[in-house]
C-alpha cells in the first residue's frame, strides 16, 4: 500500500520513467519501491524547474528596453527587491544576487504550486527543504573559503582571541551545523502544516472558508520563501565579511 496518493506527474513518471529512476536509486544504495520509484516531491520539483526554465526563456525572448511589458516590469521589481535584500545583508553583494534570487524564486514557486488542484508543494516533504539547506550550507562556506582563504576562514571559528578557542570552537561548529537543520525544519513544518490545513478546509467547506485559507497559504508561501532567502543572505554575509582594521 502506498503511503500517499500519486499526483499526475508522479503517475506519469512511474509509468514511463521507472527504469532510469530505479537504476539511479540502486546506484545510490537507497531502498525504494521498484514499482513506484518516483515520489511526489521529486516529480513536482522537476516540474517546477521545467516551468521556471520555460518561463524565463519566454520572458527573455520578449525583453525590451524601449517598451517593457507589464510582466517584465514586475520581474524587474522582483529583482530590485531581492537585490536590495542581498545588498543589505552582504557587503558588495552583487555577485551573490543570482544565487539568492534563484533560491527565492525556486522556493516560492514550489511553495505556491500546491494551491493548484492536482499539484503538490514539494517543500511539504522534508527531503526538499533539507536539500536546499545543505546547498546553502555548502555555498556560504565555499564563499567564505574563497573570500578569506581556508586558514583565515577557519580561524574565525576560534573567536577573536586565541585563549577563547577551546570554548568558541565547539560553539561555532554546533552553531553552523544547526543552521541546515533550522532551515529545513522551518520551511518543511510551515509548508506541511499550511498544505494540510488548506486541504482539510477544502474538503469540509465551500467558497468562503477555503478562499480564506488559500489566501493564508499564499501568505505563508511568500513569507517562508522570504525568510529562507534572508537567512541565506545573512549566512553568506557573515562568511564573506571582512573585519575592519
Amino acid at each position: 500500500m502506498q503511503a500517499e496518493a500519486e499526483v499526475w506527474s508522479t503517475a506519469l513518471a512511474n509509468r514511463f520513467l521507472a527504469g532510469p529512476m530505479n537504476a539511479f536509486w540502486s546506484a545510490l544504495g537507497v531502498a525504494h519501491d521498484p514499482a513506484h520509484p518516483w515520489e511526489n516531491w521529486l516529480s513536482m520539483e522537476i516540474l517546477v524547474v521545467a516551468i521556471i526554465m520555460l518561463f524565463f526563456a519566454f520572458l527573455r525572448s520578449r525583453l525590451s528596453a524601449e517598451n517593457p511589458s507589464h510582466l517584465q516590469l514586475a520581474f524587474e521589481g522582483l529583482y530590485t527587491f531581492v537585490a536590495g535584500q542581498v545588498h543589505d545583508a552582504i557587503d558588495h553583494g552583487a555577485k551573490y544576487v543570482p544565487f539568492i534570487g534563484t533560491l527565492f524564486i525556486f522556493i516560492l514557486l514550489m511553495n505556491l504550486i500546491g494551491i493548484i488542484p492536482g499539484f503538490e508543494s514539494p517543500t511539504q516533504s522534508p527531503s526538499v527543504p533539507a536539500g536546499l539547506a545543505i546547498v546553502v550550507f555548502l555555498y556560504y562556506n565555499y564563499m567564505g573559503f574563497r573570500s578569506h582563504g581556508i586558514l583565515r576562514y577557519l580561524a574565525h571559528f576560534a573567536g577573536p582571541v586565541w585563549w577563547l578557542a577551546p570554548i568558541m570552537l565547539p560553539i561555532e561548529i554546533v552553531s553552523h551545523i544547526a543552521r541546515p537543520l533550522s532551515l529545513t525544519i522551518r520551511l518543511f513544518a510551515n509548508m506541511f502544516a499550511g498544505e494540510k490545513i488548506t486541504m482539510i478546509f477544502l474538503s469540509l467547506t465551500f467558497l468562503i472558508a477555503p478562499a480564506v485559507f488559500m489566501g493564508l497559504h499564499v501568505f505563508v508561501a511568500l513569507l517562508q520563501a522570504f525568510i529562507f532567502m534572508l537567512l541565506a543572505s545573512i549566512y553568506v554575509g557573515g562568511a564573506v565579511a571582512h573585519e575592519e582594521s
